[in-house]
């Protein structure tokens, strides 16, 4: 089984880092660090360590200074759940789940999640299987199914679903055969355009131009961390599709937040004139939603040359599911995560992972890759296309191996969490929030815009220096 150093090592050279660049990084903390057989502890440390090695990298390339950066492990896996640990005027969240969000069995007693928490998301639930959005109904209705076919039915209508699969069946399924094929961070140029001169700032992403086009959290993690380095980050959301407000707040510190409505044509001329000027374009749309808005890789590029192109999806650009929608915690589901969490605690259903790991460290590793993307065309020049999805980042977690005693660890008690937040005031109020994980020594992170509600900014980029 590997160190964590080991496993940042790999993880940087996969993305085309230098390897001498490894040496400025300290690892702390040991696992098992919360309840769990997999090494959820060591795949926060490692992700969050790569995002900030390549924020010092660029800091480098632009000021020729090295700095050390340092990652806690406990530090680490407190920000890869700081959702629940975001307090706004000292109240804790609101229940995350919709009602009727969950586990359920099927007619041929299979396991089936549920994620209604937006109301389209749940509507088509009910419509699907003809029932009320209550649980015992859904329950009910149900029984009248075999798991996979109303997985299948379900994706069809508009729903966002799983069966749960052991790791053996997932890894018997044509999808997570493709995915095999698959890096687990893809970085590809696909234009030519001219290399682009770092601007004037004291940060290491100082005066870069971000337009973050996702929603609950991965994403959202993304455009955080190229805050937390000093970008302008602009999130772009729609007045018609729904959110979860207490993501919004946690995940949209240090960002803009804009409104556009991609469906009309002022909207798609407010995005394209950002666009035309972003350096960064972070999106989670299924490929061919995005494609048909007029802003798939190849538009971008078009638009602005020198582009890097962000895409997260769940399961993948490859194989039948790459259209398919999905979350955390049913990718968890589907990939053999909750089978076997379920197994080792001794019972037969699904048991979750202790933190929403493949969301967030999804997220980091989109931002590695970003900037990992802008190093190289910053010396080579050319357009560049990021792909990563929360299915390759399970196949990764799987392989990192699992950990014996993993379930006999205690959980992080409040007074562990509190050295690692902040307070901080925002357009909702006081904030106390996780600060970020990766203590840089020359450019400390920081979120330097509080976070604000959906849509409070113009359309408009600050001017650089």
């Amino acid at each position: 089984m590997k160190i964590p150093q080991d496993i940042l090592t790999d993880l940087w050279v996969l993305g085309g880092g230098e390897p001498s660049a490894l040496d400025t990084v300290t690892l702390t903390g040991r696992e098992p660090m919360l309840p769990s057989t997999f090494r959820v502890g060591a795949a926060a440390q490692v992700t969050i360590a790569t995002a900030g090695l390549a924020a010092a990298e660029i800091w480098r390339a632009r000021s020729g200074q090295p700095q050390g950066i340092s990652v806690d492990m406990t530090h680490a896996v407190v920000e890869c759940r700081s959702e629940r640990y975001l307090r706004v005027d000292d109240k804790p969240p609101p229940p995350a789940w919709d009602a009727i969000a969950g586990v359920y069995r099927t007619g041929d007693n299979r396991f089936l999640r549920l994620h209604t928490n937006f109301p389209h998301h749940r509507d088509n639930v009910c419509k699907v299987l003809a029932c009320k959005p209550e649980r015992d109904d859904v329950q009910r209705a149900l029984m009248q199914w075999k798991g996979e076919d109303f997985e299948t039915a379900a994706y069809a209508g508009g729903c966002v679903v799983s069966m749960m699969r052991s790791h053996e069946e997932w890894m018997a399924t044509a999808q997570a055969r493709a995915l095999e094929q698959l890096p687990l961070i893809q970085i590809e140029k696909i234009g030519e355009a001219a290399p682009r001169p770092w601007p004037k700032g004291n940060r290491p992403l100082a005066g870069l131009r971000v337009l973050d086009l996702s929603r609950v959290i991965a994403g959202p993690v993304a455009g955080r961390t190229w805050a937390a380095h000093g970008a302008d980050v602009m999130l772009i959301s729609s007045p018609h599709l729904p959110s979860i407000p207490w993501l919004v707040i946690d995940t949209g510190r240090g960002k803009l937040s804009a409104s556009a409505d991609l469906k009309t044509e002022q909207g798609r001329d407010t995005l394209r004139g950002l666009l035309a000027s972003a350096d960064i374009f972070s999106q989670g749309y299924r490929p061919q939603s995005i494609a048909a808005l007029g802003f798939s890789p190849e538009d971008a590029a078009q638009i602005s040359p020198g582009i890097v192109y962000v895409s997260l999806s769940a399961y993948g650009q490859a194989g039948p599911w790459a259209g398919r929608r999905g979350f955390d915690s049913l990718v968890q589901t589907s990939t053999g995560f909750n089978a076997a969490e379920g197994r080792a605690a001794g019972g037969d259903g699904p048991k979750e992972l202790p933190l929403q790991i493949l969301d967030h460290a999804t997220g980091y590793l989109m931002a590695f890759g970003a900037m990992m993307a802008r190093l190289r065309q910053a010396r080579e020049g050319g357009s560049w296309h990021v792909r990563v999805s929360l299915a390759q980042t399970a196949h990764w977690l799987w392989n990192l191996g699992r950990l014996e005693i993993g379930l006999a660890a205690a959980d992080l008690t409040r007074d562990q969490v509190l050295p690692f937040t902040e307070q901080n005031p925002s357009g909702f109020g006081a904030l106390q929030s996780v600060r970020h994980a990766a203590v840089m020594s020359a450019t400390p992170a920081l979120w330097e815009r509080p976070a604000i509600p959906l849509g409070a900014s113009a359309p408009l980029w600050p001017l650089r220096s």
